[in-house]
């Protein structure tokens, strides 16, 4: 395999909450657990960089003080690591509100936003973290969204756009996640609306997932938007490609922010998650993508040069057992994959600060 520089590679943190420690649900992985097997997976001496983190207990709280974010950086730093991006509560359960909903609502969601770039400078003050986003969503479901499509899009717009100026007023990008369970969001083509009317490029921009982004193909919760036939034979790579690249085409030029995953074209939701992409390990016989080339879609522009839009890609392995999880072959798996993705599409300069 070619050796590069760039992108750095990060595991996500947040697999070993996103789903559990609810009611009937598993409990929560704690994150030194989660850190101690992402620093044990090493592939011919090629181990992970970093690690991206979810802002919520009980892994980091949202309202971590100085003293608190010095001792998770020490943390982080003993195993090797940097941080990348960090994900904002936004979500009423974590304290946020639908950044379409009431007054209160949006208050509490650009609150969370506030709180989250607050962290990402003082980590980066720290020392711990020189690149990375915030990601955000619009915490409301699609159901919601389509009482009244056009209002509500202008109400996620305008909180969108608030949200824009408290990240630069901390020095950060947010990255809107791209995944059918958030309304305004839930299909390629209402991404691209969204983004292109808040207008803060240097501000704002997408978050691709391959998991969540082959949906849009589908037309779950957008059937209007679909680019594969309901009776698709997924044996006919060659449609799957042309539907993939007209996603890639529209949202790349947003994309900065990457997630490595694999889908098997079936959706799965817990709590908030509500029907979303569900995540299949590497070699999962189900998984519908050639990850490794299909990541070339999103990491190499129309000439086939690197976009080099982010400084690092992640895995993003939500809902798996916790069997899984504390498997070792499991992250190894997955570091693996991550390597043979950088292989193919990195690059060996720093790509340029955003501006």
């Amino acid at each position: 395999m070619t050796s590069h520089r760039y992108p750095k590679l990060h595991n996500a943190m947040w697999p070993g909450l996103v789903g559990n420690g609810r009611p009937g649900a598993e409990p929560a992985i704690d994150l030194d657990t989660m850190l101690d097997l992402t620093a044990k997976a090493s592939v011919d001496g090629v181990g992970f960089d970093g690690v991206d983190l979810f802002l919520c207990d009980p892994h980091v709280s949202i309202d971590a003080s100085d003293a608190d974010l010095s001792r998770l950086a020490d943390k982080i730093r003993a195993r090797g690591f940097v941080v990348g991006s960090l994900v904002a509560p936004v979500w009423p359960p974590t304290g946020g509100g639908s950044a379409m909903g009431s007054d209160d609502d949006r208050r509490n969601f650009l609150t969370q936003v506030r709180k989250a770039c607050a962290i990402g400078r003082k980590l980066r003050d720290i020392g711990i973290r020189s690149y990375g986003v915030v990601r955000i969503d619009s915490a409301t479901a699609p159901a919601e969204w389509a009482k009244d499509p056009d209002s509500n899009t202008k109400r996620i717009d305008q909180a969108f756009r608030e949200a824009c100026d408290i990240a630069a007023g901390y020095g950060e990008r947010l990255a809107a996640e791209g995944e059918i369970c958030w309304g305004g969001m839930h299909s390629w083509k209402r991404m691209v609306q969204l983004l292109e009317l808040v207008d803060r490029p240097k501000t704002i921009g997408f978050q691709a997932d391959m998991a969540h982004t082959l949906l849009f193909t589908m037309g779950y919760n957008a059937p209007e938007d679909r680019l594969l036939p309901a009776d698709y034979d997924w044996h006919d790579r060659a449609h799957l490609d042309e539907a993939l690249r007209t996603v890639t085409n529209a949202l790349r030029p947003w994309t900065i922010d990457f997630h490595v995953a694999q889908n098997d074209a079936t959706v799965f939701g817990s709590g908030t998650h509500d029907k979303t992409g569900r995540h299949c390990l590497p070699a999962d016989p189900n998984g519908k993508l050639d990850v490794v080339r299909h990541a070339g879609l999103w990491m190499r522009d129309e000439r086939g040069e690197p976009t080099r839009a982010f400084q690092h890609v992640c895995w993003d392995g939500c809902m798996f057992p916790n069997a899984t999880m504390m498997q070792a072959t499991t992250w190894t798996d997955v570091l693996r994959l991550l390597i043979e993705v950088r292989s193919a599409h990195g690059w060996d300069a720093r790509a340029p600060a955003a501006v």
